[in-house]
């Protein structure tokens, strides 16, 4: 047998959740040695992640820094019946940041990557390459495995970043443009100006089903394009993905079949947004939430992470709520008008939203007044009596 490596914690997974937990435990608890397992060629894969100034603290914000590739003061949606222009600021973090500001904050020998992990348990790790890691405490966050558990629909996209000929005009993001043809449910571009001659844009769908087409998607992507204008000079690079919107299930089972005895973290816990698939917010809030936990050893980070998820699980029940109506009470052509009636409320009552910090006054707000689909089909669905969401099936990209 190889000869042991040996750390005090093992992170599974070098994305989003594993790397902010790192990055926390380098700051807050530096007298702990770190080891994070990743299977791809770098850490945080090949993606772009934002979120709003109003979804994190002082803390988590400084925390976040490092890894912001571009922030705007503003931004603006589009729909059919309106267009509105936000003073939220928004940021994306990008994978080349993300890793760079991991290599920096942590030693060389702490980050292990095209790894694969064989198997697991609180205190253990047996690598792909056979070699066995020594752990006080086992952290596993690479990904959601099982959404069988689960009803909803899906959030999928393909992105895309260009540069251009010539630059493209855009001051601030474009959060969602719904104004495009809608198919395969609500579908929207969305639009960042990383520079006057580069852009993202990715094409995204709230979907019944997680089939992924990202040839079509990338056409649609150049139509787009095309009809601004915009000339492509190259194509920087690609992400596509497939994220549950989850509106009911048993959180239990769940938990329970992972199978892996171990603590978990990131979409593997269960911890995103139910209705968005928003992952910022609540990633960096465990991270920082763990790094200041008395008890990091196997069975301490078990419990930690246990009653957090469950805790999560609780308190998104009203975001469930509403994606069993996007996904149950709504068809698919319908849901258009709920995301367009939502982006005409308070700006402070959708920041709230998007940080899954919903007042009771708001959520009276989201749900009173003239509904865009029928009350009677609403309340079915709310009631368990009507039209329910799917129970959720991955069928592959």
């Amino acid at each position: 047998m190889m000869n042991a490596r040996r750390c005090d914690i093992a992170i599974l997974g070098g994305g989003l959740a594993g790397g902010l937990i790192a990055l926390a435990l380098a700051r807050y608890r530096p007298d702990l040695s770190l080891l994070i397992v990743e299977q791809g060629e770098c850490l945080g894969g090949n993606h772009v992640w934002s979120f709003f100034a109003t979804d994190t603290d002082p803390e988590a914000t400084e925390l976040l820094a490092p890894m912001i590739e571009a922030s705007w003061p503003d931004y603006n949606v589009h729909f059919p019946r309106h267009s509105r222009h936000l003073a939220t600021r928004y940021s994306a973090m990008t994978s080349e940041k993300f890793d760079a500001a991991l290599r920096a904050a942590l030693p060389e020998d702490a980050i292990l990557t095209r790894q694969a992990v064989k198997s697991c348990s609180e205190t253990e790790v047996m690598l792909g390459d056979g070699t066995p890691v020594q752990a006080g405490g086992v952290i596993d966050t690479r990904g959601l495995r099982d959404v069988s558990h689960f009803t909803g629909g899906w959030q999928k996209f393909v992105g895309r970043k260009f540069k251009l000929k010539a630059p493209h005009g855009l001051e601030r993001p474009i959060v969602m443009d719904a104004t495009v043809e809608q198919i395969d449910g609500y579908r929207f571009m969305y639009a960042l100006p990383f520079a006057p001659d580069v852009i993202f844009l990715e094409d995204t769908y709230y979907s019944d089903s997680s089939v992924l087409d990202r040839p079509l998607l990338e056409k649609r992507i150049d139509a787009y394009l095309a009809a601004r204008g915009w000339e492509v000079e190259a194509l920087i690079n690609e992400e596509h993905g497939v994220l549950p919107v989850v509106a009911g299930g048993d959180f239990a089972g769940f938990w329970q079949g992972a199978g892996e005895d171990t603590a978990r973290a990131g979409s593997r816990a269960g911890l995103f947004h139910s209705l968005t698939s928003y992952s910022v917010p609540d990633a960096v809030r465990f991270a920082l939430a763990l790094a200041h936990h008395d008890k990091l050893d196997g069975a301490g980070l078990k419990a930690f992470s246990a009653k957090w998820a469950k805790g999560h699980w609780e308190n998104q029940s009203y975001y469930r709520m509403l994606s069993a109506l996007l996904f149950g009470g709504a068809f698919p052509e319908e849901r258009l008008r709920i995301l367009e009636r939502f982006y005409t409320m308070k700006p402070q009552l959708i920041e709230r939203f998007y940080s899954g910090r919903s007042t009771s006054y708001d959520k009276f707000r989201i749900l009173a007044g003239i509904p865009p689909i029928p009350i009677p089909r609403a309340l079915g669905t709310i009631t368990g009596f009507g039209r329910q969401p799917a129970p959720l099936k991955f069928s592959g990209v």
